[in-house]
């Protein structure tokens, strides 16, 4: 019996893992630190698992993740790298983090006393102290890190493995990201854990410490800079993929796309591509200057965003044919272009490709 023919997909995203690894090596070279990958929402949108299996030899400290979900699926994936959750678990996960020798970040004293509860005696599980010292989303107060951590040592059943804080403004509020770096190293000043960490990515391209010796990339390992003078450093890992289904001319006056927001003022060679914000290319790029790359040659987005397509305009590209491929974001027009266009974050049009998009690694 004959199979039927595999059509290939209208639109997708290619997967560099030689980008990948450059990336990671920058990190490394540039920041003198171990290093803990930040996988979580799906390696940003890359895809956990296969991101994974492509480090998992590096010798990573870590890899980053947010849920118990996220850890199981590593897991599960056969990954021999140490899984760390990034945030405070709910009180019905700690029995599998446990179970699996998961390291938690411990933000509140009931986490502590209920991780130490389930741990098996004489096989004391790590734990991470979280410091908050300006985030405002989770951990110990610097006042009270004293105590937690007398607290915390004096339980049977965990050790602690390491301390960490957040930086939530390090690409833009450098005044107060210094004062951020000047509270945690006096905070953990002569704590002998085997990990101190602060820096996210922002962090580790521009700025430095004294204590810390783990830093935490998620963005940059991906090979977007959030500090945008350090990105000739990087190389994109997600090029973000369609083809042209459809070229016609249409005369002048004629509207595109819904709500006729754009009416044409000249008769116009106009090509529809497969793919629209149902893949995850921002709605919000209507109307907002956008271009896709065909050829070679950048080609303005028309009218709004739809679900499933978008028309661009080819008339200074004669050679655009139906089949063409189209880059909406990669390594010439990067998501961040994207994403400013957009008024978001390059983090949201990352993790925002959907599971119709497949994923094609290189």
């Amino acid at each position: 019996m004959s199979h039927p023919t595999i059509s290939p997909p209208r639109a997708w995203a290619e997967i560099c893992f030689s980008a990948l690894k450059h990336n990671l090596a920058y990190i490394r070279n540039h920041s003198k630190q171990k290093v803990m990958a930040v996988l979580k929402a799906g390696a940003y949108g890359h895809g956990i698992e296969q991101i994974a299996l492509a480090i998992d030899s590096e010798e990573l400290a870590y890899f980053g993740v947010a849920s118990v979900i996220e850890a199981r699926k590593l897991s599960d994936a056969g990954i021999q790298t140490p899984i760390y959750l990034l945030g405070p678990t709910l009180p019905d996960e700690r029995k599998e983090i446990i179970e699996n020798g998961w390291t938690p970040s411990i933000s509140s004293l009931e986490e502590a006393d209920d991780f130490n509860q389930l741990a098996i005696d004489g096989n004391a599980n790590p734990v991470h102290i979280t410091l908050d010292t300006g985030m405002g989303r989770g951990g110990f107060l610097p006042a009270a890190l004293d105590n937690a951590v007398d607290y915390v040592s004096n339980l049977p059943n965990i050790k602690i493995e390491g301390i960490g804080s957040h930086l939530p403004s390090a690409d833009e509020d450098r005044g107060f990201t210094l004062q951020q770096f000047t509270t945690f190293e006096a905070a953990v000043e002569g704590k002998p854990y085997k990990y101190i960490h602060l820096a996210n990515s922002a962090g580790l391209l521009d700025y430095s410490s004294s204590v810390t010796n783990l830093a935490r990339p998620g963005l940059m390992l991906y090979g977007i800079a959030p500090i945008t003078s350090y990105q000739h450093e990087l190389q994109p890992v997600m090029t973000l993929k369609s083809r042209v289904s459809l070229i016609r001319t249409l005369p002048a006056g004629h509207g595109v796309s819904y709500g006729r927001d754009a009416i044409l003022k000249s008769d116009t060679r106009v090509a529809t591509i497969g793919a629209g914000y149902g893949d995850g290319y921002p709605r919000a790029l209507s109307n907002n200057g956008a271009e896709v790359l065909i050829r070679g040659q950048r080609c303005p987005v028309l009218g709004r965003v739809t679900m499933d397509q978008i028309m661009v305009d080819v008339n200074d590209l004669p050679s655009c044919k139906s089949g063409d491929e189209v880059e909406l974001f990669g390594v010439n027009i990067l998501v961040s272009e994207i994403a400013e266009r957009a008024n978001t974050i390059a983090w949201e049009v990352l993790t925002g490709i959907t599971p119709r998009v497949t994923r094609i690694y290189q």
